[in-house]
């Protein structure tokens, strides 16, 4: 099976939107499987990544520039362990802290053009990935692929466990391995070597007749009589990187300080803002009782305007009636 064909297929597959996956997994190895059915089968195997994986397959594929951020201050963060420079990696942990909020920022909005909402827990399961890729190469590299299916994380010491974590994992661009002490035999000064033949010495492979056998040790003792230290670059390393974890816990155990003391600050204002909404309402209820109040008095005057107005009209041409004849019976008086 063609392992590159398979993580070209994986690559389209892990750029999908989430809920299509499924579908596009089985259309990809129905097409593969007609050229060639071990691929088919391989294509059908992909596992579907989880939301946090998927969220920062969707953050390498439409926001490269903040993976490459991260990148950078990764290997800053490496080199500043491997020289122990504590003061450095504490300055590098914040600068770390900063970038990673930014880069959980951009995952959320990635995801919500892709129609998706990152739970806070998701949210934290992206970050510690994020987090993986700055102090682990390994990690970089299965990130960055865009074929993670679950997330990861790593502690800055030990290398990231990438165990089922990315998608055709034989595609990765290969991480240098650390390779373990040999232990060899080291000859005694001035003294030759025993593994070596001696010129003009008879080799003996048997003990004579009445000598004692040289009693056999195991091979590390041999090598050395006291048991080797842990290594000091690797322990200072460990140090150094707990150093500048715990400046790092510190800083923001302070900044969750703050941030809760603004928090209560904020719910004091909260509540004395509803308070004084609920002052209001009740206030605007009063006023628009006494507003329909005035409305319905308004309509009744109006009523009562209007009749008084009629009234007035009907009395005032009663009057005019009653004067004409009055004048009416002045004249027929005066004629008489």
């Amino acid at each position: 099976m063609d392992e590159e064909a398979l993580a070209g297929i994986a690559n389209g597959l892990y750029a999908c939107p989430l809920d299509d996956f499924v579908a596009a997994r089985t259309a990809a190895a129905k097409a593969a499987a007609g050229q060639d059915k071990g691929l088919g089968a391989a294509v059908r195997g992909l596992a579907k990544p989880s939301v946090g994986a998927w969220a920062v397959n969707m953050l390498v594929l439409h926001r490269p520039d903040v993976l490459d951020e991260l990148a950078d201050l990764g290997s800053r963060m490496r080199a500043a362990q491997a020289s122990l420079d504590a003061p450095a990696l504490r300055d590098l942990g914040r600068e770390r802290r900063t970038l990673l909020a930014s880069a959980v920022d951009a995952a959320r909005a990635v995801v919500r053009g892709q129609g998706r909402q990152l739970s806070d827990t998701i949210a934290g399961d992206v970050e510690e990935t994020l987090r993986a890729l700055t102090a682990d190469e390994g990690a970089e590299a299965a990130v960055r692929s865009g074929r993670l299916v679950k997330t990861l994380s790593a502690d800055g010491v030990s290398a990231a466990d990438l165990d089922g974590v990315v998608a055709v994992p034989g595609a990765l661009p290969a991480t240098p391995a650390v390779a373990p002490p040999v232990l060899a035999s080291v000859p005694t000064p001035g003294k030759p070597d025993s593994k070596k033949p001696q010129p003009g010495k008879k080799q003996r492979t048997t003990p004579e007749a009445g000598s004692h056998p040289r009693p056999t040790r195991p091979r590390l003792e041999a090598v050395r009589q006291t048991p080797r230290p842990a290594s000091p670059p690797l322990l200072e390393r460990a140090r150094a990187a707990l150093a500048a974890a715990e400046e790092e816990a510190s800083e923001a155990a302070g900044h969750a300080v703050d941030l809760q003391a603004e928090a209560e600050q904020t719910a004091g204002d909260i509540a004395s803002l509803q308070e004084e909404t609920a002052d209001l309402r009740a206030r605007l209820k009063t006023a628009e009782a006494e507003l329909d109040y005035s409305k319905k008095r308004l309509a009744a005057i109006s009523a009562e305007a209007k009749q008084a107005t009629r009234a007035s009209d009907k009395a005032a041409r009663a009057a005019v009636l009653a004067q004409e004849r009055v004048l009416r019976l002045d004249r027929s008086e005066a004629g008489t």
